[in-house]
């Protein structure tokens, strides 16, 4: 093996591990709105406030995360993300009123998120591998988050019965902190560009090409969906006369089965239009929510929900981020990425915000279902007329090494 192929492999492991650090907690967070909430006395509008806010400090955050991943490196950016995100978990285990919930929970920990997921780790990998792979090391980094949801999820459901929320609270900090050195492992940034293209100039062609809004449109879809489901599906399940298990389980099979669904998504999306794909994913959730709604909700049916969810859960970040990079380049596709990426967040705060206004309203989540699943119609014809052809002199694929 060439010191070049060396030097992918390991950033491809590293940046998985990474997202499946960050990503795997962040899933738990529905977990800890019931037991949490009994013992402070908050009602499930808060949490869903909290949380959403999360999601779009997350997505804010993103594009200066990603700016400042695209200029002074991706080693700091992440280290950075990694410290706040501990800070953050700590914050929300100490929170003795809902404003200090939401700041910590929502605000700390959004921050922390955004330097340490998909829009400043992908584009290191996408950089670092050859353009042939390029899509298909997505898919590996995309998988990688699965897994952590899977992995993860289980076993904090295990922690919050045996050490309570505030001590798995504690544990998942650790976790979380593991993401530091790593840092190390994935320092670089972008080779200074030869053309006449700056962030200013490549900002301004994304914005005004109409390729780039369909791609934020519809992650805005695959936010509202994502974030609904991770926090308030849980609730749902016992709602239904299920268990916890039942719900921590579901949560589970959707990071298991989004394994295979993110990997080959990212390995198709280097074969066939990424576009297209890309509409069937959207097309394919529709399909699973309808069958949710008309079936009466048994384990069984359950597990069937999360199986296919999960094949289609995190298939939209590889080919929404390779579709950035095709259509505007890598020397910018951390700041792009971020943009998008908002759009993504926007979605999942007004899902989880939401998702827990109209269960206060009607004590129920039937109607945001009901959304959910037009939307995901939505997205699908969003994807349709997107143009995947370069603009610009975008590509400039080197790494500069520097922490």
């Amino acid at each position: 093996m060439s010191n070049t192929e060396a030097v992918s492999v390991r950033t491809i492991v590293t940046g998985t591990l990474v997202v499946l650090l960050a990503m795997g907690v962040r899933a738990t967070f529905g977990l800890f709105l019931q037991p949490m909430g009994l013992d402070k006395g908050w009602d499930r509008e808060i949490f869903s406030f909290a949380f959403a806010l999360q999601n779009l400090v997350w997505g804010i955050s993103c594009i200066f995360m990603g700016m400042l991943a695209d200029r002074w490196g991706s080693g700091r950016t992440i280290a950075l993300g990694a410290l706040l995100y501990v800070l953050g978990m700590i914050g929300t285990r100490y929170a003795a009123d809902p404003f200090t919930l939401c700041f910590m929970s929502g605000v700390v920990v959004g921050l922390g998120q955004a330097g340490t997921t998909f829009p400043v780790i992908l584009p290191v990998i996408a950089r670092a591998v050859p353009p042939a792979y390029r899509s298909t090391a997505m898919g590996i980094a995309s998988a990688g988050g699965s897994m952590g949801q899977f992995l993860v999820v289980p076993a904090t459901q295990q922690l919050i019965l045996h050490v309570d929320w505030a001590g798995a609270l504690w544990l998942l900090s650790l976790l979380v902190a593991m993401a530091l050195p790593l840092a190390w492992f994935l320092r670089g940034r972008p080779a200074p560009h030869s053309g006449p293209q700056a962030l200013g100039f490549a900002v301004r062609q994304a914005i005004t090409h109409p390729s780039f809004h369909f791609l934020f449109g519809s992650y805005f879809v695959c936010g509202f969906h994502t974030a609904f489901i991770t926090l308030h599906l849980p609730a749902f399940v016992t709602d239904a006369g299920l268990s916890a298990g039942h719900g921590a389980t579901a949560i589970a099979l959707i990071g298991l089965f989004n394994v295979f669904g993110s990997f080959y998504a990212g390995k198709l999306g280097g074969r066939y239009s990424k576009k297209w794909l890309l509409a069937a994913v959207y097309g394919m959730r529709a399909l699973g929510i309808a069958l949710l709604l008309a079936l009466p909700l048994t384990p069984w049916v359950l597990y069937g929900f999360a199986a296919w969810m999960g094949v289609f859960w995190l298939g939209t970040v590889p080919l929404t981020q390779g579709l950035i990079g095709e259509i505007y380049g890598l020397r910018y596709a951390a700041t792009l990425s971020g943009i998008v990426f908002l759009g993504h967040q926007i979605g999942s705060f007004i899902g989880v915000w939401l998702g827990g206004y109209v269960y206060a309203q009607t004590g129920a989540y039937t109607l945001i279902w009901w959304i959910g699943l037009a939307l995901a119609v939505i997205a699908a014809l969003l994807c349709l007329p997107v143009r995947d052809r370069p603009v610009g002199a975008a590509h400039a694929p080197g790494l500069v090494r520097s922490l």
